[in-house]
């Protein structure tokens, strides 16, 4: 354990982070990465729960597409913490396939979790952020964003997400709210791990420095962006694939 989290401050200084989707992969490194910042993290995994790696993290159970469950979990968070400072909406799931073969049930799941998950996940914490005029939301979106070939689904919830983020910037900026969203890139994470070796190097062709990105490094990314004071309304790119601007 680092000396920062043996001298953790007393609870009123602590700021609180609530990550859904914590089980594995990016939402698993920003539980460390934020503890070990000195944050008090609520960890949320739907089908298993994150393993405890820090005396600060949290873990709780939380499905994103069921309103009830994410209020209790919100309220869960209050009551031990007494604030909220910063969501991260992390939970996602991919079920890709060319659109004349996609099936019902794979569009509706993939858009109520990566995107009606975010919206739900939102309203909820946006009560005690309004309370304590302050707060930060940051939503995990995707360069897929973009268009990617034989995710539609996917593509859709993602371009919907950056969508959600802006508007709700300029709604809720003036009561001292932040929101943003995160592009983390390609990450080696279960949900990439199966995906055939010419593409994992033809997304690492695809960056300027010949690489895709590192959990750790991008979970610190994250970590600083949360922290940022003065920035709404944005989406922040944490890969080297190089693009247009607009």
């Amino acid at each position: 354990m680092s000396e920062v989290s043996r001298k953790f401050p007393t609870s009123d200084e602590v700021p609180v982070v609530l990550i859904t989707g914590a089980a594995t992969g990016l939402g698993l490194a920003l539980a460390g990465a934020f503890a070990e910042e000195g944050w008090y993290v609520e960890a949320a995994g739907h089908s298993s729960l994150p393993p405890v790696t820090h005396d600060h993290v949290q873990v709780m159970r939380l499905d994103v597409t069921d309103k009830v469950s994410i209020n209790e979990a919100v309220g869960a968070v209050l009551g031990r913490r007494g604030r909220l400072d910063v969501l991260v909406n992390n939970a996602g799931v991919a079920s890709d396939a060319p659109l004349a073969r996609m099936e019902d049930q794979d569009w509706d799941r993939v858009l109520d979790v990566n995107l009606k998950g975010p919206f739900l996940c939102s309203q909820a914490v946006l009560r005690p952020m309004l309370r304590q005029r302050s707060g930060h939301i940051l939503n995990i979106g995707s360069f897929s964003a973009r268009g990617a070939r034989g995710q539609a689904n996917y593509s859709a919830a993602k371009a919907g997400l950056v969508g959600l983020t802006l508007s709700l910037a300029k709604e809720v900026g003036g009561r001292g709210i932040r929101v943003n969203a995160v592009l983390p890139g390609v990450l080696p994470t279960r949900m990439t791990a199966s995906l055939a070796d010419d593409v994992k190097t033809a997304f690492a062709a695809a960056n300027a420095l010949g690489r895709i990105s590192s959990l750790e490094g991008t979970a610190r990314a994250i970590v600083r962006i949360a922290a940022f004071p003065d920035c709404s309304g944005q989406v922040f790119q944490l890969d080297s694939r190089v693009g247009r601007w607009a």
